[in-house]
């Protein structure tokens, strides 16, 4: 595991078990105040493509055993206009600040999402996409080599005319879940949810990245999307970033390490 600075205030965050020297956004770094006896921040936990909301469970759990309420929505999975028009309604429900998290397609969504909400006080990253304003993530994904996402996928109707995508039950293993046993792969491939193609080529309208400070953490051996592009996006974010030895599913197969993150965010912003 490796983790990268921010050229700003220095601070200190544990990260995966290891004091870290870090560097924390100006606008994370105003709002420390040296104290952290503000109440604790909701978590929003937004899952991707081909997933549910159960693939946080295991971060979920130890979240809420640090005493941190919790809270992980449907992410519809129909397109990136309707997905984050509708996670931007579940945000405004939630009172007090928060902390917003995506995995995959969900970083996407939390991006445009959270754009001009002054509640979320945080943006983490989790093997994510994180598109610009006028990005299409089919462009985005294909700028760097190493995905195999897209020679996995299958069209499925939509019932609506329309199509999904799901990946193939055969390649979801070596694609998604490598570091998973092959019993839990198999399962979390027969149940997972097909996205739309419209996902794909949806345009970002806006970037919360630009305006809320944010946390990445890259899975160094994602083969669903270019580890290159989830440092790209990073580095572009100017996220704290770590680097973990992972599959896409790197809060199913190292959950501690993606807590930590988390509550990294939680207390450098609160």
């Amino acid at each position: 595991m490796t983790i990268s600075r921010r050229p700003l205030l220095l601070g200190a965050v544990v990260a995966a078990g290891t004091l870290a020297a870090t560097s924390l956004p100006a606008s994370a770094a105003s709002a420390t105040g040296g104290s952290h006896s503000k109440p604790k921040p909701t978590v929003v936990l937004v899952h991707g493509a081909f997933a549910d909301a159960s693939s946080w469970s295991a971060v979920a759990s130890r979240l809420q055993k640090a005493g941190y309420t919790v809270v992980a929505p449907a992410n519809p999975l129909r397109g990136l206009t309707s997905d984050a028009a509708y996670i931007s309604a579940i945000l405004k429900t939630i009172d007090g600040p928060k902390v917003v998290v995506g995995h995959s397609y969900g970083g996407a969504v939390i991006t445009q999402a959270a754009a001009g909400d002054a509640s979320v006080k945080a943006l983490v990253y989790v093997a994510a996409f994180v598109p610009d304003k006028g990005e299409q993530l089919g462009e985005l994904g294909a700028r760097f080599p190493g995905s195999q996402l897209s020679d996995a996928l299958q069209p499925l109707p939509d019932g609506a005319g329309g199509t999904d995508l799901a990946i193939q039950t055969a390649k979801f293993h070596a694609v998604f879940t490598a570091d998973l046993p092959a019993a839990t792969s198999a399962l979390l491939g027969a149940s997972q949810r097909p996205i739309s193609a419209a996902a794909f080529t949806d345009v970002a309208t806006a970037a919360a990245w630009r305006d809320i400070p944010s946390w990445a953490v890259v899975a160094a051996h994602d083969r669903a999307i270019a580890p290159d592009l989830e440092r790209f996006e990073a580095k572009r974010a100017g996220s704290y970033t770590t680097v973990v030895d992972s599959s896409h599913v790197v809060m199913i197969s190292h959950p501690d390490l993606v807590t930590k993150v988390i509550k990294s965010a939680a207390t450098a912003t609160s």
